[in-house]
């Protein structure tokens, strides 16, 4: 390649491309001094030149004048000699093709990452191209691809896992994913394996906000501001909890989010592959939310600790699976909801249904049932456990009370 055609064609790249010019010639230089500094066996560095109007290369060798400083050993001054050899052009054009590559790669990424920067938490549909073990690419438009990670943690502890466990692609499948990280490519934070090679946008199908969005596109209420999603908890590829709350008073936010015969949340199921999701009534009465989030069991009673956080719940002996759900799952995204902790228990081993503050107690002489547990209710209403003593209402403990 003549000299003057490599300037050409550099000119014509940075004008398609839209990469600085003068970028990409300084780009090429250093490559070209790096690699002349190995050809010609040079015992100093090199540097390079290239005529911004003809094309011509010069290659000097800076041999170093005076004395070295004597903290850091190094020299202040140089003296270039010209050392360039007679094929410097068919070199140069080796070493352009790695560079020009290697510089049309970081401009796209880098224009990627300020288009996409700005829209983490969005969400994208987009196409299968290409599944390994590790990862999944998806295609989100023409020149533009993102990674699905779905790395084993364990062996992997610094990567992600965003597939639900449920969920296995085919090529060309048609998902909607959220991006959650675009990586940037000029930044000094500690890089992903093989990041050079992997798309720079990461999406996902377990973040809880992929249910949000979901129901932002099927619930127009929601997309409009007059019902607003509280809190959500999931269990990606098993169960979800949606908590919303309604900015109408004649508005039923459940009633808005289920749809006509169930129709609306049977589209965000449909996405996330049959995955459940129970939509609730969220309500500043924490109390009141609790029970709530335990639907679809039914709630007798739920007793409040505020200093603690701590919720005791209270329900019939039938409905004590029900709450606490398959392996603890139903109380485990109640408490994820609320954010309480919860505590359930069944109504005959409360000691029947007497709660103070947020319960109706009974009359002091309905205490005593057949269960001949101790009369002694707590201040935070919680029953003493103990049996009663014969011939008194209370137990051994609160024996005392018997004189009161």
């Amino acid at each position: 390649m003549a000299t003057s055609e490599l300037i050409e064609a550099l000119q014509a790249l940075a004008h398609e491309r839209k990469i600085d010019e003068f970028y990409l010639i300084e780009r090429l230089e250093a490559s070209l001094a790096k690699s002349y500094q190995h050809i010609l066996d040079l015992e100093w560095d090199a540097r390079v030149t290239i005529d911004r109007q003809t094309g011509k290369i010069y290659v000097y060798e800076m041999v170093p004048v005076g004395e070295p400083d004597e903290e850091t050993g190094e020299y202040a001054e140089f003296e270039e000699r010209d050392v360039t050899p007679a094929d410097v052009s068919r070199i140069a054009a080796q070493n352009a093709k790695g560079v020009i590559a290697s510089i049309v790669r970081e401009a796209g990424r880098q224009s990627i990452y300020e288009e996409f920067s700005g829209r983490v938490g969005d969400l994208v549909t987009g196409t299968v191209l290409q599944g390994t073990p590790d990862f999944t690419i998806i295609k989100i438009r023409d020149g533009v691809e993102a990674e699905l990670p779905h790395y084993d943690v364990k062996r992997n502890p610094g990567e992600r896992n965003e597939r639900p466990s449920n969920e296995h692609y085919r090529h060309n499948q048609r998902l909607k994913v959220l991006i959650i990280d675009v990586r940037d490519p000029s930044s000094d934070a500690p890089r992903a394996r093989g990041e050079q090679a992997r798309p720079p946008i990461v999406v996902s199908r377990t973040h809880p906000d992929l249910i949000r969005r979901l129901f932002e596109i099927e619930v127009p209420e929601i997309y409009d501001g007059m019902v607003e999603i509280k809190s959500i908890a999931r269990e990606p590829g098993a169960r979800s909890k949606v908590a919303v709350a309604s900015r109408e008073d004649n508005l039923d936010p459940v009633g808005a989010c289920v749809g006509p015969k169930g129709s609306r949340v049977r589209m965000v199921v449909e996405e996330l592959r049959n995955e459940r999701v129970d939509v609730i009534q969220w309500n500043d009465d924490p109390a009141s939310y609790v029970a709530n989030a335990l639907s679809p069991a039914k709630v007798s009673h739920v007793f409040i600790d505020e200093d603690n956080h701590y919720a005791t719940v209270v329900v019939p002996d039938d409905q004590l699976s029900l709450a606490i759900g398959k392996e603890g799952q139903n109380a485990r995204l109640a408490a994820r909801l609320t954010g309480w902790h919860i505590d359930i228990k069944s109504a005959s081993f409360a000691g029947g249904p007497h709660v103070t503050e947020n319960i109706l107690i009974d009359e002091e002489d309905d205490l005593e049932d057949e269960t001949g547990l101790c009369a002694y209710v707590a201040e935070d209403g919680t029953r003493c456990r103990n049996h009663a003593r014969e011939g008194s209402r209370y137990c051994g403990v609160h024996a005392d009370l018997d004189e009161s």
